[in-house]
């Protein structure tokens, strides 16, 4: 260090410049890698500035937020905020230059202890953070819970309310009934959860939705018409479409960077979890006689409750606070979900920038400009086709045809009642046991190498579990479709189970993410409509082998669609996700034709000479040049990026 005449100087004579990782990227890459990438790249670290300027900065920040007696704080925040990997050089420029930071204060040995901890112990959190973990883990069982309830009430309703599906057109009844939730989640639910979380925040409209979960599904036990039935079902949906799109904001909201990729995950391994749950309330509730189907659809209250009873014990996410200019709560929450109020500063100070930098890219732009602009705007219609694509996929590989019906599958193979509901319960362990390893495998594998490996597998356990209806003896028609149809959910839960949420969590710039989101969620709770309506008709027309036939071949169709418009997200940063989105899906899906196919065609027949390399689809190497603190680049020998990953 130069003296104590001012802040350290480089050897140029300028000020240092100590930014976030993913800053540096930025500046390494300049200001025409922004033009490239256009506005969205700019909010990957906007607080690219000087040691005075952020002392500056923090201090206006505190007085016009009301945060004043915690001055010496978050000036000291400041600096740990652009300085993330040095902030152990604190304490010295302090030690150095005195007056230059006579406002700044020392870091406590404990708050030294809590920084050095973030890369190593990334499950070192406090307790109101667990707790709100806790609670969205809750939200996805209610909502796992939902869907089977009446998956094994379907074996008993519809003769108990008149509409027995041997007569045929009941079964579009019965159909309709089952799909009304996902129906009115995908026209209604979704699209309010953005007024929703904007008047009541995100612990209210958890609550509200909580609360629908609760009431409508208790109401289901007590109706005495299908048309009583088929209005609570359409209630429902408003919850779970509000429910689907918030609690995993909430989660991430809430959580520091080190596990929010775990908490998205998380969110349709409990759903996941919440299915097995339904399933074995079904199976403890089939000795209760003709209110069997009444206690089926409203057992799932169970889980509802602690939702609804516990969620405004959980911090208001701090975001939201921040919007409404409620700073002083904002700090308070992150008090609560941080180590140190050293980091809870620090991440106030951080989120407020990125908050900034988000209202200059959104400007006055309204509420349906910005859905238009999903589809307008080159990077963000990249990403809203590759998530439509996966989301979409979700519903056409056949999932939810056993998740809805499978009781009634299992029926159709020769079944009694009782053992429809053990072969569901089985479906619903295995859907959740093999969504476990998917927690580690998705960030090695990759999203897009998961399921170019696990479509076909789905096709063709599909198609044996149909043919198995040509078998004639009944106890082994219905353990060769049982088996079948257990080995299909294990490849779907390791796979395009964990990974269509994850994917459209990642893929959008952050002006649309809550947007492109609720798009993304609308459009799989639609198709799952669309699939529960159609089931039963297709199932008695076309039979199992006919019906199950169809979706192998909708798995078949669902891999081609992800090979040509779904690029690999693993591994990349959000600023590298910006130059994968800036290719165009007809651009990927030429060079998928042109490149990846010749490419393994020609290992395939040459597999003895070698692999040959591809032309990369992405230069991000070119742009991603890390600095050392005093704003040198510092060289590296890392080649393009996308020659591999993009296959």
């Amino acid at each position: 260090m130069a003296g104590s005449s001012g802040p350290p100087q480089t050897q140029d004579g300028d000020e240092t410049n100590w930014t976030m990782h993913s800053a540096l990227e930025m500046q390494s890459r300049g200001s025409q890698a922004v033009d490239r990438l256009g506005e969205d790249s700019r909010t990957s670290n906007p607080l690219v500035l000087t040691h005075r300027d952020v002392l500056v900065q923090a201090a206006e920040f505190v007085m016009q937020k009301g945060l004043s007696k915690h001055m010496r704080l978050f000036k000291t925040a400041a600096l740990v905020t652009l300085s993330p990997t040095e902030f152990e050089s604190i304490n010295e420029l302090k030690l150095a230059h005195p007056g230059d930071y006579e406002d700044v204060r020392f870091l406590e040995e404990e708050e030294l202890d809590a920084l050095r901890d973030e890369p190593l112990k990334r499950f070192k959190h406090p307790r109101e953070l667990y707790w709100t973990i806790v609670l969205c883990s809750v939200g996805a069982i209610v909502q796992g819970w939902d869907q089977t309830g009446p998956n094994g009430a379907n074996i008993f309703f519809p003769d108990a309310l008149g509409i027995p599906t041997s007569k045929g057109g009941n079964a579009w009844l019965v159909g309709l009934i089952n799909c009304a939730p996902y129906l009115s989640a995908a026209l209604l639910g979704c699209w309010l959860s953005d007024p929703l979380n904007f008047h009541f925040g995100r612990r209210g409209t958890i609550f509200v939705a909580g609360l629908f979960s609760l009431g409508t599904v208790l109401y289901s036990g007590w109706v005495t018409t299908w048309q009583e039935l088929l209005i609570s079902r359409l209630l429902l949906g408003v919850g779970m479409g509000a429910k689907a799109t918030t609690v995993p904001i909430f989660a991430a909201e809430n959580s520091p960077a080190s596990i929010r990729g775990a908490l998205v995950m998380s969110w349709q391994t409990y759903v996941a979890f919440g299915i097995f749950l339904g399933f074995s309330a079904n199976i403890i509730l089939w000795t209760t006689g003709d209110i069997v189907w009444r206690l089926q659809l409203a057992s799932a209250f169970i889980p509802a409750v602690p939702l609804v009873v516990g969620i405004y014990f959980c911090p208001e996410s701090p975001r939201w606070y921040m919007k409404k200019e409620r700073y002083q709560n904002a700090f308070a929450s992150l008090r609560r979900l941080r180590n140190t109020n050293m980091q809870a500063a620090r991440d106030l100070l951080y989120i407020h920038a990125q908050l900034r930098t988000e209202l200059e890219l959104k400007g006055d732009k309204g509420y349906f400009v910005r859905i238009i602009e999903l589809f307008t705007l080159p990077r963000n219609r990249s990403a809203t086709i590759a998530s439509l694509t996966v989301m979409i996929a979700q519903q056409m590989c056949g999932i939810n045809i056993i998740a809805f019906y499978s009781s009634m599958v299992f029926k159709y193979a020769g079944a009694s009642d009782k053992t429809a509901l053990w072969g569901s319960w089985g479906f619903g362990l295995v859907n959740f046991l093999f969504a476990l390893p998917a927690l580690y495998v998705i960030d090695i594998w990759g999203r897009r190498t998961l399921l170019l490996f696990t479509f076909p597998q789905m096709a063709w356990t599909l198609l044996a579990a149909g043919f198995c209806s040509l078998v004639k003896a009944s106890l082994t028609h219905v353990i060769l479709v049982a088996f079948f149809v257990f080995l299909f959910a294990a490849f779907y839960s390791t796979g395009e189970g964990p990974v269509p949420f994850t994917f459209s969590a990642e893929v959008f710039p952050l002006s649309h993410r809550e947007l492109g989101m609720g798009l993304a969620v609308a459009s799989n709770l639609f198709w799952a409509a669309v699939l529960s309506v159609t089931f039963p008709r297709m199932l008695a027309v076309m039979g199992s082998l006919g019906a199950f036939a169809f979706y192998a071949g909708l798995n078949v169709l669902a891999f081609i669609l992800i090979f040509f418009l779904m690029p690999e997200t693993k591994l990349y940063t959000l600023e590298e996700l910006d130059h994968v989105f800036s290719v165009s899906p007809t651009r990927f899906a030429r060079y998928q034709l042109a490149e990846t196919i010749p490419y393994y065609a020609k290992y395939c027949v040459h597999s003895k000479g070698g692999r040959t390399r591809r032309n990369p689809l992405y230069e991000i190497a070119a742009y991603h040049r890390p600095l050392n603190t005093s704003g040198e680049e510092v060289q590296n020998s890392g080649g393009s990026v996308g020659s591999e990953q993009s296959a």
